[in-house]
C-alpha cells in the first residue's frame, strides 16, 4: 500500500451534511464530514489526541468536529480549539492530529493520502466522462473484496483472462487468443487496447442485437483497459449497440479487504428501465472475478518480478509491477508508518503524515501521534539484505517482451 497519491474513498452523494463518517483507507481509521459553512468536505484521523476516542462516533458543530468522549473540538485542519474541560486554559501545542487534502471531482470525494508539496503530488486521472450526463447514463454500486486490492487491479486490466473467467458475458471461449495490441503509458498510467471477437449476445442485448453469425463472421469489438497508480482502473467496450466505460476504484481497507466502488457509463438503452440490468452485469463480472482472485496464492503481489512466469499478454501487469517496485524505492509504502515503532495493532495505530507537518516547520515537534518513516524501514530491509538475514530483491524480467455486494 502506498501513500503520496490521490484516493477516492466515498461517493460524493454518500456524505450528507452534519453527520460524520468513518472510512478506513490503508489500514488507517479516517472519519470525514461536510463544513456548515460552504459544503466542503473535511478528511482527518479518526483518532482523538486525548485518548483515542473515534471521532466519526462524534457530532458536527459549525466547522468542527466534536469528540464524542470528552467534548474536545476539532478545527478543520486538526487542531483542537476547546477542551471543554479546562475552558480557562492554554490549549496544549500537541493538541492537534493530521488533517489530509480533500477534493470533490467525478463524483467521488478523494483524499490526498501524504505529505508532499501539492506541486509534487501524482494527479488525479481525467474521468470527466462521468459527468457527461449528455451523452452517458450512469449507474454505481460497491463490492467488498477479502482480497489485496493489487490482486484485483491485475484481474481487472488482464484481457486474457476474460474468455475463461467472464465467457458469454464479453469474453469468448472460442476464441481465447489475445492480439496485436496497442499501448500508452506513462509515469502514473497504462492504457491497452485490443479488438476482441465477441460471444454470442443473450437476454436482452440478444433481441436488440443479433449476433448469431459464425465467430469468422461477428465483428471484432474494440476494448481497452487501463490502471492509473495506485489503485485505479477503466473498462471500455464500444459495442455494437454504443459505448461503455467502466471506472472504478480499489480501495484498499488493508492488505487482505478491498472495497471496489465503480461508476458503469453506456450511451446505449439510457431510459431509467435498464439500470437494473446494467447494475447486475457489472456484479456478475465482479462476482465471477472474486472467485478466481479469493483463491490467488500468494494473496500480496510478490516483490521478485521473477517469482511469477509472465508472457506477452502481462505487459501492462509487469509494467505495474515496475512502477510498484519504484514506488516502494521513493519510501512510499505505507508498512512503516505507525505510532511509534513496530508493535501489534492492538498497541499501536497506523497515522500517515498529512501536509501540514512540512509545511508549518514550527510544528514539526508538535505532534503526538509519531511517524516510523518507510524509508527508514527500507534502509533496515537493505542492511538485512547486506547480512543475508533476508533474501535480496530482484526485479529482472526474462520472461516479458513488453465480496460481497454493497448496497449501492
Amino acid at each position: 500500500m502506498f501513500k503520496n497519491f490521490w484516493y477516492a474513498v466515498e461517493f460524493s452523494e454518500d456524505l450528507p451534511a452534519g453527520t460524520p463518517k468513518k472510512v478506513k483507507l490503508l489500514g488507517q481509521q479516517l472519519v470525514i464530514y461536510r463544513k456548515s459553512s460552504d459544503n466542503s468536505v473535511v478528511a482527518m484521523s479518526d483518532l482523538c489526541v486525548h485518548r483515542g476516542a473515534a471521532l466519526s462516533g462524534g457530532s458536527v458543530k459549525d466547522d468542527c468536529i466534536v469528540c464524542p468522549y470528552h467534548g474536545w473540538e476539532y478545527e478543520p485542519d486538526g487542531a483542537v480549539r476547546k477542551i471543554p474541560a479546562h475552558p480557562d486554559k492554554g490549549i496544549p501545542r500537541k493538541a492537534r492530529i493530521d488533517s489530509y487534502p480533500v477534493q470533490e471531482k467525478y463524483r467521488f470525494i478523494w483524499i490526498y493520502m501524504g505529505d508532499l508539496p501539492e506541486a509534487e503530488r501524482p494527479p488525479i486521472p481525467d474521468w470527466s466522462a462521468i459527468d457527461d450526463t449528455e451523452t452517458y447514463r450512469a449507474v454505481s454500486g460497491s463490492f467488498l473484496w477479502k482480497s489485496n486490492y493489487e490482486r484485483i487491479l491485475e484481474n481487472g486490466v488482464d484481457v486474457a483472462h476474460t474468455p475463461f473467467v467472464h465467457g458469454g458475458v464479453f469474453g469468448n471461449p472460442e476464441k481465447p487468443e489475445v492480439p496485436e495490441f496497442e499501448v500508452e503509458e506513462s509515469e502514473w498510467h497504462c492504457k491497452v487496447s485490443v479488438k476482441l471477437n465477441p460471444p454470442r449476445s443473450k437476454g436482452i442485448w440478444g433481441w436488440i442485437n443479433p449476433n448469431k453469425q459464425d465467430l469468422k463472421d461477428r465483428p471484432q469489438v474494440p476494448v481497452s483497459t487501463t490502471w492509473w497508480l495506485p489503485n485505479m482502473i477503466l473498462l471500455e467496450v464500444d459495442t455494437p449497440m454504443g459505448a461503455m466505460k467502466i471506472f472504478d476504484v480499489n480501495i484498499p481497507i488493508d492488505e487482505e479487504t478491498t472495497l471496489v466502488k465503480f461508476i458503469a457509463l453506456r450511451t446505449f438503452f439510457k431510459g431509467k428501465w435498464a439500470d437494473r440490468d446494467a447494475r447486475r452485469r457489472v456484479f456478475k463480472v465482479l462476482y465471477e472475478d472474486e472467485a478466481v482472485v479469493n483463491a490467488v496464492r500468494p494473496e500480496l503481489l510478490p516483490f521478485d518480478l521473477s517469482a511469477e512466469l509472465h508472457v506477452k499478454s502481462d505487459y501492462n501487469a509487469v509494467l505495474y509491477r515496475r512502477r510498484r517496485q519504484e514506488l516502494i524505492d521513493k519510501g512510499w509504502s505505507v508498512e512503516g508508518n505507525t505510532i511509534v515503532g513496530e508493535g501489534p495493532a492492538r498497541v499501536e495505530a497506523r497515522v500517515i503524515p498529512s501536509p501540514i507537518r512540512k509545511e508549518v516547520p514550527e510544528l514539526a515537534s508538535a505532534w503526538n501521534f509519531k511517524e516510523v518513516r518507510s524509508k527508514e524501514l527500507l534502509g533496515k530491509r537493505v542492511e538485512r539484505e547486506e547480512r543475508g538475514d533476508v533474501p535480496r530483491t530482484d526485479t529482472t524480467d526474462t520472461e516479458t517482451t513488453r465480496g460481497e455486494e454493497v448496497p449501492a
